[in-house]
């Protein structure tokens, strides 16, 4: 059996699984008979109904439904977190591993685990929710945290870093947790370049394609490629999340392949890009 046939039985099987439409493989695998565990009720872990976004593995309805699952069970937006998991694991007998280790909401048992809440942001914006994305994005930004006296009070650690985890159960809810976390911030940092605003770069092109909410009138970015200078300005007339009408490049449109030719000539380009 080769690699291809290996995935194409794993994507079967798993698409052929039944249970409910909010539990996921992670935790179901976990489970000897999912039907009668009663602890079981609503569990949902993010990571898995992330990454059959992100991964394109999964049924197009059923990648929708995992996303809204998430949303309506796992980003608590008055707490200002997006769980990686609910309820913890606490008085249960399932043993999920070294995460059981954790109080209840701390860490990976129950907590905002910041790798699986920035990748949630970015499973939204593959599904082309910009409102959605760019929320989470902001309840994410550990700035945002410490806009206020009690919001420092209550986060403790610095603002101007990513932090591994932020605490989810009282007394502690909101309380940041390991900092100078580099594998999140690196995660984040992809998320808001090239998942939001949609600049990749792909060797000697660019593909700008965003995925932004739908109050944005657009945006500006300066990219340099060498001794070259691009600006870019988005522009977003129809108030659209995701969707590229048109680019031109210093002045004249281009047809077809709307990726951009870069060139290391020490000029300024200007690149114009409009949505919708």
């Amino acid at each position: 059996m080769n690699e291809t046939q290996i995935r194409e039985r794993l994507h079967r099987a798993v698409g052929e699984a039944r249970y409910p439409a909010y539990l996921t493989a992670r935790i179901a695998g976990r489970l000897k008979n999912p039907a009668r565990e009663q602890s079981l009720q609503r569990r949902i872990d993010s990571i898995a109904q992330s990454w059959s976004v992100i991964s394109a593995a999964g049924d197009p309805a059923r990648r929708a439904r995992a996303m809204a699952a998430v949303d309506e069970l796992l980003v608590r937006r008055a707490e200002g977190v997006v769980l990686l998991l609910t309820p913890p694991f606490d008085d249960t007998t399932l043993e999920p591993g070294y995460i059981k280790g954790y109080v209840p909401g701390v860490r990976e048992n129950g907590g905002q685990y910041t790798h699986a809440a920035i990748w949630s942001a970015i499973a939204f914006a593959v599904l082309g929710d910009g409102d959605r994305a760019a929320e989470l994005f902001a309840m994410l930004n550990p700035i945002n945290r410490t806009n206020t006296e009690a919001g420092v009070q209550r986060y403790k650690v610095e603002p101007y870093v990513v932090a591994a985890d932020v605490y989810a159960e009282p007394p502690h809810v909101g309380r940041g947790g390991w900092t100078w976390y580099t594998g999140s911030a690196g995660w984040m940092y992809r998320a808001g370049l090239e998942s939001i605003l949609g600049f990749r770069r792909r060797g000697t092109r660019l593909v700008v394609d965003p995925c932004i909410p739908r109050a944005w009138h657009g945006f500006e970015l300066v990219f340099r490629y060498g001794s070259a200078r691009y600006d870019l300005v988005v522009e977003n007339p129809r108030n659209a999340s995701r969707g590229v009408s048109s680019v031109e490049v210093d002045g004249v449109s281009l047809d077809g392949d709307l990726s951009i030719g870069l060139t290391d000539d020490r000029q300024t380009h200007r690149i114009r890009i409009v949505l919708g």
